[in-house]
């Protein structure tokens, strides 16, 4: 046996019971930091050919500001649609939302993963039937 692999072998033999139990929980810990580090991971690239829906949940005095945040993001401007609950996007369009309603600090990115037909209903339209998935987010810094 090696010199390194006996040395392990005598710490693991110095930690107490109680010791493996706090060892095997950091373990634990670390590796479920990991794997939800990776699946918050997103590589998704921004084709901007592609629409984007706003929606500005009343805040209509923000428009230029997050169509300026959009365009610098990647987005073209002529492909900027102000959403209604009529016309809703269709698969690998975007959603980029004020967020948090009513005092927004950021806009949400969300890629639209599936459209469901359904019946439209008062606060939302058609657009509940739409599958999204969050892909980053745009800082609205204070002016």
């Amino acid at each position: 046996m090696t010199d390194e692999k006996s040395h392990i072998l005598r710490d693991l033999e110095k930690v107490k019971p109680g010791g493996v139990t706090v060892i095997g929980i950091i373990v634990t810990v670390v590796i479920a930091v990991f794997i939800a580090a990776m699946l918050e991971q997103d590589n998704t690239e921004i084709d901007p050919q592609k629409n984007v829906y706003l929606f500005l949940h009343g805040r209509a005095d923000l428009r230029e500001k997050i169509e300026t945040a959009l365009v610098t993001y990647g987005f073209l401007k002529e492909k900027i649609i102000k959403a209604s609950s009529e016309n809703v996007g269709t698969v690998d369009d975007y959603m980029a939302m004020l967020w948090r309603p009513p005092r927004p600090d950021h806009i949400k990115i969300q890629l639209i993963t599936g459209v469901k037909e359904v019946e439209p209903d008062k606060m939302f339209g058609l657009w509940k039937g739409v599958l999204k998935k969050d892909i980053d987010t745009i800082s609205l810094d204070a002016d």
